[in-house]
């Protein structure tokens, strides 16, 4: 009984020192945002046989690859992916409808992180910057850096403003992108570290300049890259500045300072150096070190400059690819040797993927398509001739239609709007007895300036869009119950239009067709084909299990998946959920 009596108090005693020093909830020192821009899924294979095994393969061997990830609204674009990356929401709800859009109001372009209200810090001329202004929900890393009331640290990298800034959120300590006129990283007065003197230390370096002198010559011999890539100096690319063909090696050592700079973006020095920034940033701020996870929200931008100069089968590409395999294997083993192979969470997918060069696909018979959809001119003379006004079409943006809104009205006016009207007269008549009143206007009115029937004109450029053979679908925004469109398409144009900034009418091309601006040569992305939709999602590092799931994860999910390994709350647009393959195996 005695013993009974101390094992009773021990117990006891043991339960009450639990409870009074609950244990710490275990947390990776830093989290690892590794946005590949433009990346499509199929490059973490199509290129495998000559990848390193410390890159593109450790992620996958040890990491949780999601291997049907879809973007889940439209457009597939830069903008709208970073934000709903960090947002766990669509344009329908965080607002960045576009890289850019038109301003209903005014009729002006619109940028995605334009801020009139900031500079670049530093800046004496004070010409407008960037910020998250536009962004209308929280980001993931703004709920970390509420959940430690400011103590987490957060800091966006990317040669891409949008790339840095919209990741960043509205709390951001920093984000830092690569100004093209002066070769540096800089930010922006929005954010309170301006400048800080590691920025400074590593702009003197000039590492980018250094590295766009060294030219970009093939990593292999050229028979290397025949089985996977075009040949080289093919009429589906377009070369750089001074080069009579596209075609390696490209040399750059005899540009100016300006146009070296400009260069560094569309090379695979671009990625490097955007690492080492990134390195620069963790140091210079001693990300990790505290006692809170901090976030390091980095982009690599090179990748979606090449991919829209020389398409998806050029050599550039896998060359690419090959080199930033190079620098994922190298850039891993820094943060094991930093904060050990546990002490990290990182994951790896993109903000969209890009279609094939069109006149590649038709030369290999397969359906496709250039266009220049954004045809105004002709749209607005077709409208003109049917209803006699000018501009009734603002713009196409994004396969959007933008109409100008001041020439419209929701219903039929009660009388036509009169020009040069003489002042009503009234006069006193009698009728069934009765006096009354009616007034008397001159003749010579003439009915002009009449509001235009909303609907009508709608159906009419409905009717000339569906008239165009490339063209699929014509959706009224408005009324989506008028157009029989197949899901997943008809959600995806649900989740991308918001009503503020995008337009009213969405076009839907044919699968292989997009619109390049005219250009023949390159390809670019946008539209909902798993060419540009299909995304790589893999988990790396902190507590995460090996392994992989085919089951559809949308790109909302990442945001809700990193709250849940973070024990923070969902930001607030957030419509994903916690990819359940994955918590599941963590359990």
């Amino acid at each position: 009984m005695r013993y009974f009596r101390l094992f009773i108090v021990l117990l006891i005693m043991g339960f009450t020192s639990c409870m009074q020093q609950p244990e710490p909830v275990k947390k990776p020192k830093i989290v690892i945002g590794l946005v590949i821009d433009q990346m499509r899924w199929d490059y973490l294979y199509r290129y495998s046989d000559l990848y390193g095994s410390d890159g593109f393969k450790r992620l996958m061997r040890e990491g949780y690859n999601c291997q049907n990830t879809m973007v889940n609204y439209l457009p597939a674009n830069t903008g709208p992916g970073h934000s709903c990356i960090y947002t766990g929401s669509v344009p329908s709800i965080h607002g960045i409808a576009g890289n850019n859009w038109i301003n209903k109001e005014t009729g002006e372009g619109v940028y995605c992180v334009d801020d009139p209200n900031v500079h670049l810090a530093g800046d004496n001329s004070r010409a407008p910057s960037y910020s998250p202004a536009t962004l209308l929900t929280t980001t993931i890393t703004d709920e970390l850096r509420l959940a430690t009331n400011l103590r987490s640290k957060v800091y966006g990298v990317a040669i891409k403003d949008r790339g840095s800034v919209l990741p960043g959120g509205h709390l951001a300590n920093a984000a830092y992108w690569y100004n093209d006129k002066t070769g540096n990283f800089v930010t922006s007065t929005y954010y309170p570290n301006q400048n800080p003197a590691w920025l400074q230390a590593f702009n003197k370096r000039r590492a980018g300049d250094s590295m766009v002198k060294k030219n970009w010559k093939l990593l292999y011999s050229p028979k290397v890259y025949a089985g996977q890539s075009t040949t080289d100096a093919n009429q589906y690319e377009k070369g750089f500045k001074s080069e009579k063909s596209p075609e390696f090696p490209h040399v750059f050592d005899t540009l100016s300072d300006s146009d070296r700079n400009a260069v560094l973006k569309n090379i695979p020095a671009g990625n490097t150096f955007s690492i080492m920034m990134a390195k620069a940033c963790i140091e210079g701020e001693q990300l990790g070190m505290g006692t809170e996870t901090d976030f390091m929200a980095l982009s690599l931008s090179s990748t979606d400059y090449v991919g829209h100069q020389f398409a998806v089968n050029s050599i550039e590409i896998e060359d690419m690819y090959l080199r930033l395999d190079r620098d994922i294997a190298e850039f891993l083993k820094y943060l094991d040797a930093r904060y050990g192979k546990n002490g990290y969470l990182l994951f790896m997918t993109a903000d969209h993927g890009g279609a094939h060069n069109a006149n590649f696909l038709q030369d290999k018979d397969i359906p496709a398509g250039v266009v220049n959809i954004n045809t105004t001119p002709d749209l607005n003379t077709y409208l003109n001739g049917l209803y006699g006004k000018d501009s009734i079409v603002m713009g196409i943006v994004n396969y959007q239609v933008f109409l100008n809104n001041s020439l419209f009205t929701d219903a039929k006016p009660a009388r036509e709007v009169l020009q040069n009207e003489e002042p009503a007269t009234y006069k006193v008549v009698r009728r069934h007895g009765r006096r009354r009143s009616i007034v008397v206007r001159p003749h010579t009115a003439k009915p002009v300036n009449a509001k235009l029937d909303r609907d009508k004109v709608k159906q009419s450029i409905i009717q000339w869009l569906n008239k165009r053979p490339e063209v699929s679908y014509v959706i009224d925004m408005e009324d989506m119950d008028k157009t029989p469109v197949p899901e997943p398409i008809r959600t995806l144009a649900i989740n991308g239009y918001n009503k503020s900034r995008s337009g009213v009418i969405q076009i839907i091309l044919n699968p292989g067709w997009y619109d390049n601006g005219g250009k023949q040569t390159g390809m670019t992305h946008g539209s909902w084909n798993p060419y540009d939709a299909h995304i790589p999602l893999i988990w790396f590092g902190w507590n995460i299990p090996r392994g992989e799931t085919y089951a559809l994860v949308d790109m909302t999910d990442i945001s809700a998946t990193l709250a849940a390994l973070l024990n923070i709350q969902m930001p607030n647009g957030c419509i994903g959920e916690p990819i359940n393959e994955l918590m599941k195996k963590m359990q």
